[in-house]
């Protein structure tokens, strides 16, 4: 999995927190599950960003990239 793609989740799980969040100040149906679903995207996109990084060869360049 490249990072592009674990960017993209990360964004996705923020976009989905955001819109859970507006969902539960308007009163709106949804809104506990799309904070949940965003949180466990936010929470699978740093556990596989953390992976990425450790079993790559050269972690410690990743930020010079």
């Amino acid at each position: 999995m490249k990072y592009k793609h674990i960017i993209i989740i990360f964004i996705l799980g923020f976009i989905l927190i955001v819109l859970g969040a507006l969902f539960k100040i308007l009163h709106w149906q949804f809104a506990s599950e799309l904070l949940t679903v965003g949180t466990f995207l936010k929470i699978i996109s740093a556990i596989l960003l953390i992976w990425k990084l450790l079993t790559n060869k050269n972690y410690k360049d990743i930020l010079n990239q």
